[in-house]
């Protein structure tokens, strides 16, 4: 006979205490594996995609997509009940017991792929987010009645639409749009970020020539006439939280200095002129700046404020700001003080890619002992930023552009960045911050200063 097991949001580990439900990856009447992953959801740190610790029949869900989870609520009841043996002699195991994300399991899983039985429609979801804390579970038989009672129901389509990423997902969603119109240009129809925008671009034309409709903005309640309250949670949440933090605790200090880059420029050039791969300026710069903490090693720390101790680390584990729609993250390069340029590369790539694919995991974004931000890719050429609180400082570089300058006594036109260095002025004075930020600026002016510590 089977028995219903409820499974609950877990521990996501990082101090995190709710989640918001992105996309369900299985419905109700779904056959489910041990282990297998059954919702996707987004905390402050990263997407990650949820295992079911049980094998068996899903009879209830609990949560819409967009909605929150404290850590403990319902997500999903499965009824497990007897199963086919493992091909061993020995029965499936009813459970893994491994819930926390990001930790394996004990055993393989008996299969990853998720089987879905023959219906003629998905069955709705059950209580609502809202009320998942103190709602109670609705049985396998209400669940059965719910989807005859839909059965032929004009309309419906069974299964999600293929999209490439989450965010795919919600842009269309924020925007109104329908995917199941779409036609997707990737492998076997999956529908790409283009094929949305593109869609989105074709409706802002049709809509040229009609009367204008306002924009559907689930997420953005207006209060008043006139006024939009915009809620602060998931990433941007915790990047308010933490900035806030940062002007609260940390006395900082900035200095600048404007640097000829032109023969960094020109190193660079040669060194994608010989062949490999490309080399990166953000990799240049993080080059110069491993080694300008190897000779300053007071910025390359953090503050113990209980203990008032300062503490210094061996090793340099680089963060790097990056803009994506779902805001600012900061991802690290780990052991950067132990790479090359062309490693840097890679790396930067990496994560930068998985930045804007929302699959960036905690470990990634964490654990950082300085920061590099490139704010020039924006346009601009100078800026104070915040400290990525608990770090001690961070270099902030603008972007590089031609300007008349004084080169050898004789007024050229060179190509001129602007880098600006935030410090925590309680783990140094501001000679120790200059030092370092002209070590820096000596080193984009004459690349050759690098070769003294290679």
């Amino acid at each position: 006979m089977a028995q219903v097991l409820e499974f609950k949001l877990p521990d996501l580990g990082e101090g995190l205490t709710e989640a918001e439900i992105v996309r369900w990856l299985v419905e109700v009447g779904d056959v489910v594996a041990i282990d297998q992953p059954v919702v996707e959801v987004e905390t402050a740190k990263a997407m990650v995609e949820v295992p079911c610790p049980y094998g068996g029949v899903v009879t209830a869900r609990f949560g819409e997509e967009g909605t929150e989870l404290p850590v403990g609520a319902p997500l999903i009841t499965v009824a497990v009940g007897e199963r086919p043996s493992s091909g061993t002699g020995e029965p499936e195991a009813e459970g893994s017991g491994n819930v926390l994300v990001g930790y394996g399991t004990s055993e393989a899983p008996a299969r990853r792929r998720r089987v879905r039985p023959e219906r003629p429609v998905a069955a709705p979801d059950m209580a609502a987010g809202s009320r998942a804390a103190g709602a109670a579970p609705a049985d396998a038989a209400a669940s059965t009645e719910t989807v005859n009672g839909r059965a032929g129901a004009p309309g419906t389509d069974d299964g999600p639409v293929p999209v490439i990423s989450p965010l795919v997902r919600r842009l269309a969603r924020q925007n109104g749009l329908d995917l199941r119109e779409l036609t997707g240009s990737g492998p076997d129809g999956l529908i790409l970020r283009a094929d949305v925008e593109y869609a989105l671009r074709a409706a802002a034309r049709r809509a040229e020539t009609a009367a204008p409709e306002p924009q559907r903005q689930p997420s953005i309640a207006p209060e008043a006439p006139g006024e939009l309250r915009i809620p602060l949670k998931g990433i941007r949440g915790a990047v308010a939280d933490k900035l806030t933090r940062s002007r609260r605790e940390i006395p900082d200090a900035t200095c600048w200095v404007d640097a000829d880059a032109t023969e960094l420029m020109r190193a660079r050039a040669a060194m994608n002129a010989a062949g490999g791969p490309k080399i990166s300026v953000l990799a240049l710069l993080a080059r110069i700046c491993t080694a300008a903490l190897a000779r300053f090693p007071e910025l390359n720390s953090t503050v113990d404020a209980q203990a008032r101790e300062v503490v210094r680390f061996d090793h340099v584990h680089l963060g790097f700001a990056a803009q994506t729609d779902r805001g600012l993250v900061v991802p690290v390069v780990r052991d950067a003080h132990a790479r090359d340029a062309e490693s840097l590369t890679a790396e930067f790539a990496r994560l930068t890619e998985a930045s804007r694919a929302g699959t960036l995991t905690p470990a990634e974004l964490t654990g950082g002992t300085f920061t590099l931000n490139n704010y020039g890719v924006f346009g601009v050429d100078g800026s104070t930023p915040i400290i990525n609180h608990p770090e001690a400082a961070m270099l902030g570089v603008g972007r590089i552009v031609p300007k008349p300058w004084v080169h050898e006594g004789e007024l050229a036109v060179r190509q001129v960045v602007q880098l600006s260095l935030t410090f925590d002025h309680r783990v140094c004075d501001g000679g120790t911050a200059g030092g370092f930020l002209r070590y820096v600026a000596d080193c984009v002016e004459q690349p050759a200063v690098l070769l003294r510590t290679l």
